[in-house]
């Protein structure tokens, strides 16, 4: 066996603890790739999910640099041997996966690659994933594949345990997402039973007060002033139906594992590649946490909706007590001074409202042509 068969077991074991750790998808998606790849003692190492159209909605790699990543350019689609892979679900251990009569060459940044091993991890029937690993790391004679029966044996072993760590990592993404749904539901609800019933009345008593003017201005100013209570009185409980929707998952997981969530869940749900990094970061007050997710979530809408970026970057990092949250997108940008001309904000009033309400300050750059970046500060408790 080419690891032997303690150190085989044992770097099984450490894989499959790994994969245990991770709740989301993309974190085990990553932690099955990185395993493989050290387990195999490979270069490179990769990870397809299919989407439904005989491609992949989610590839993740290991032993490739964010740079080189990058310029390698778009995910691979429905051609190739990788996209055979999930047509066909079945091993492939090849000498050169640059003579199989399947490939059908790559990108110019791509790195080369000669011996190749992928098999399917498959839940049941249903393949949910290929594991793809090339170029072992080993001495190779001419024409043959430095993989063997025993990694192929291995990597078995590991795909049906990442088939249930990522089973399982969907199973949980899933019942949070329905967790919020009816959770928003609740508070729709509430909010239209408590808030609706005011306005109504609100309504009828200033048409009240409005056929009063004229016959009888005392009680047309009664009525006003009834008027006045009312309309506080719905401000009150808009604002209590406001800070019951504070996100639940920022109370139960905090702010950089609420805002990694929703990242993933964009990334996936976008063209655009979306990444975050967090870095030092402490637990802020509940009022800071909650303006820093709520300006993540419009400065994200606007890259993603309207900026037409390729690749947008959420970053946190900790400064003093506080945090700086930035927001970058390589888009097409805009000129901020024409646009408050204009009378359209894309949310930057919002935004800056919500940092000047937690005491922080937002700054916005841009220029047409020259993406974006929005960044906000906030002091710590």
């Amino acid at each position: 066996m080419s690891h032997g068969p303690r150190s085989g077991l044992a770097a099984v074991s450490s894989a499959l603890l790994a994969m245990s750790r991770h709740l989301e998808v993309r974190d085990v998606l990553k932690t099955i790739v990185a395993s493989a790849r050290e387990l195999l003692d490979a270069q490179y190492a990769a990870l397809g999910v299919p989407d439904d159209h005989g491609g992949f909605a989610q590839f993740v790699v290991d032993g490739v640099s964010e740079e080189q990543w990058r310029a390698i350019g778009p995910l691979p689609r429905q051609h190739g041997i990788l996209a055979a892979m999930l047509q066909e679900a079945r091993v492939e251990r090849l000498a050169d996966v640059r003579k199989d009569p399947r490939f059908e060459g790559w990108p110019s940044a791509h790195p080369e690659m000669s011996d190749f091993l992928g098999l399917p991890i498959r839940d049941g029937d249903e393949v949910i994933g290929a594991l793809f690993l090339a170029n072992k790391n080993c001495p190779k004679r001419e024409g043959s594949c430095g993989f063997t029966e025993e990694d192929e044996e291995l990597l078995g072993i590991l795909a049906q345990h990442a088939a249930i760590a990522l089973t399982n990592a969907r199973l949980y993404e899933r019942s949070r997402e329905l967790t919020i749904a009816e959770e928003r539901s609740r508070l729709a609800h509430e909010l239209h039973d408590a808030v609706s019933q005011k306005l109504f009345s609100l309504r009828l008593t200033a048409q009240a007060a409005a056929r009063l003017v004229d016959r009888d201005p005392a009680r047309a100013k009664g009525e006003l002033q009834q008027v006045a209570v009312l309309a506080a009185e719905a401000t009150d409980e808009l604002r209590a139906a406001v800070v019951e929707l504070r996100p639940a998952a920022l109370d139960e997981d905090g702010l950089v594992a609420t805002l990694r969530t929703q990242i993933q869940v964009l990334d996936r749900a976008h063209s655009a590649r979306v990444t975050f990094a967090a870095r030092g970061i402490r637990a802020l007050p509940a009022a800071q946490e909650e303006a820093v997710l709520r300006v993540a979530q419009e400065a994200l809408h606007n890259a993603l909706r309207h900026s037409g970026a390729d690749h947008v970057d959420v970053t946190l990092d900790r400064s003093g007590t506080g945090a700086v949250l930035r927001v970058t997108d390589d888009g097409r940008g805009f000129d901020p001074h024409t646009v408050r001309r204009a009378g359209r904000h894309l949310g930057l009033v919002s935004m800056r409202d919500r940092a000047s309400g937690v005491g922080g300050r937002l700054t916005v750059e841009s220029a047409p042509g020259k993406g974006t970046a929005i960044e906000m500060e906030v002091p710590g408790g």
